[in-house]
């Protein structure tokens, strides 16, 4: 027992204790394209279920049109992530977005250096650079719930369905569906800090590559 390591009660902040960053393309109401950085995103099946902020306009984005993409970036991409991280979509910038130092943006695409792409299945545009490009539809969004702590909740999750999925040939494996794990290498958000993942450490018994 002596050899387990030593515990203690901590309170952070944030618990990205490592996800994934994701990159939304969703509409203005003028037509032209937004990107929203993400770092709470997952995925079961055909569905993705996203955390978004409720002041955000991916989300009003998204909420209106019911379509987007979710695009993931490669660790190589994370300067181009930061490039939007302070940046939103919204006109006037909430007052509480502009104290944390949020500022209006109306060109991500040309701000980040990234190039869109036409999608198959829905209107936003894909990221030319992402590796993984998944088109999705909206299911469903609700708020958080709400806490004694925090009774007007600042996210909502977000339910899509994927409906195309676009690769780089280059992470893929020729001949297949699958996605070469040893050349995929996702941009991971670990408590508002970027990292890249390593070398490989195993398989899981229903792996099928």
């Amino acid at each position: 027992m002596n050899d387990l390591p030593k515990h203690r009660v901590i309170a952070p902040r944030v618990l990205y204790f490592g996800t994934p960053v994701a990159l939304l393309s969703t509409l203005q109401p003028d037509g032209s394209p937004n990107l929203s950085p993400l770092s709470s995103a997952w995925a079961l099946d055909d569905r993705l279920v996203l955390g978004m902020g409720r002041m955000g306009q991916g989300l009003a984005n998204l909420e209106r049109t019911r379509e987007a993409v979710v695009n993931l970036p490669s660790a190589a991409l994370w300067p181009q992530v930061e490039r939007l991280a302070p940046t939103t979509g919204r006109s006037p910038v909430p007052e509480e977005k502009r104290a944390m130092g949020y500022m209006f943006e109306p060109r991500k695409f040309e701000r980040a250096g990234l190039t869109p792409l036409p999608s198959d299945t829905v209107a936003p545009p894909r990221v030319a650079e992402c590796p993984l490009q998944l088109e999705a539809v909206l299911l469903d969004v609700r708020a958080a719930t709400a806490t004694p702590e925090q009774p007007e909740p600042t996210f909502s999750i977000v339910e899509l369905r994927v409906t195309c999925v676009h690769a780089h040939e280059d992470v893929t494996v020729p001949g297949s569906q699958h996605v070469d794990v040893a050349r995929w290498q996702p941009l991971l958000y670990v408590f508002r800090h970027y990292a890249g993942t390593g070398p490989g450490l195993g398989r899981n018994f229903r792996a099928e590559t």
